[in-house]
């Protein structure tokens, strides 16, 4: 019975040999999407995130494809997820979650999600829980071997050198990596016994402002995060993401460190963040969306002449999709020279070949 926590993973640096844990390892592909514990009783489905709140109002589609697809008593660990045009997209899988019910059930129908399960927990009266993943994975590609999309099973093996081949051309179908787990373990719940391989990438990119951290006083100014942008084709800035995780006496430091760069806004290339209009033509810091609500997103503005590298796993559109890591400053790198251009290009791979 939910709440059920699901078996976290930590990151690890490339493919794992099979024999560097006991029993072995399986790998399968890492998906990019929602987390999620699905549980079915009948007609009755709860969908659970990873921190155990309710998903099930959010994908009626979802929950109509389980009791269509999944036997009558079962407990899932998998993801839910969203594809466009052969490729995972996140920021439309993100869209899903909207207070509206009418919204919700539209974007059910213009955009239906999809479940892809990589583990089984419970069947019936049974837990599941206690038994190896070796087992636990043959008993869902049986209790499975019937589903058909949009429900479906992850790809696994048991080659290192195949699991390697995944890495490298999953991604292009918009996956994040690749996932290994230990054949003779049970299922932990919260536990980080899986290991997780993912994309590690660096960008040299223009700092361009600041924000507080949510600890700042005026007597002791902390820096929050870094704002970050690449210049494009027409040579417009384009904000990208931040970067974060400073230390407080580094926070503090950075503070002093770019005070001689802070510029007026109406000077500034993201000037005009708050503007509706300025928001919908070009990607600018601060746009309220549904995620940040009445979050006060008001930023320092510095002038654009700092170049810094930092790590980045991959892209979501112009963005990165996850907080970028600070490496060093780069004061070799002219501000101008930071474009879309250094990023490197995924060769793109269908979705629908990974779910084979």
């Amino acid at each position: 019975m939910p709440p059920l926590r699901p078996m976290l993973a930590k990151s690890v640096k490339g493919i794992p040999a099979p024999d560097s844990l006991d029993g072995g390892l399986s790998y399968e592909p890492k998906w990019d999407g929602f987390r999620c514990i699905v549980f079915r009783d009948g007609d009755e489905v709860a969908l659970a995130s990873r921190s155990t709140k309710e998903l099930t109002r959010y994908f009626p589609d979802v929950v109509e494809a389980i009791k269509a697809q999944t036997p009558d008593r079962c407990v899932l660990d998998g993801e839910i997820f969203l594809a466009i045009d052969g490729r995972l997209d996140f920021d439309a899988l993100s869209q899903r979650i909207h207070p509206a019910a009418s919204r919700v059930a539209m974007l059910a129908e213009q955009t239906p999600a999809s479940f892809v399960a990589f583990d089984l927990l419970a069947l019936g009266d049974e837990s599941l829980l206690d038994e190896p993943f070796s087992v636990r994975r043959a008993r869902l590609e049986e209790t499975l071997a019937d589903a058909s999309a949009p429900v479906h099973v992850t790809r696994t093996t048991t080659d290192p050198e195949l699991a390697e081949e995944w890495f490298g051309i999953f991604e292009g179908a918009g996956l994040d990596g690749v996932v290994a787990k230990a054949l003779g373990k049970p299922y932990a719940p919260n536990v980080r016994q899986m290991l997780k391989i993912k994309h590690a990438r660096t960008a040299d990119v223009v700092v361009a402002g600041y924000r507080l951290h949510k600890t700042s006083t005026e007597a002791r100014p902390l820096l929050g995060s870094l704002l970050l942008g690449l210049y494009d084709d027409e040579g417009q800035l384009q904000h990208v993401g931040v970067a974060a995780s400073f230390t407080d006496s580094r926070r503090a430091e950075l503070v002093e460190q770019l005070s001689v760069l802070v510029v007026d806004s109406a000077e500034h290339p993201w000037g005009k963040w708050q503007d509706p209009d300025a928001q919908a033509s070009s990607r600018l810091p601060g746009g309220q969306s549904r995620w940040t609500g009445t979050k006060d997103l008001s930023f320092v503005t510095l002038s654009p002449d700092l170049v810094a590298e930092v790590g980045y796993e991959h892209m979501e559109g112009t963005r990165f999709r996850h907080t970028a890591q600070f490496k060093r400053w780069r004061p070799d790198r002219e501000p101008e020279s930071c474009t879309y251009e250094q990023l490197e290009e995924v060769a793109r791979y269908d979705l629908g070949d990974v779910l084979r």
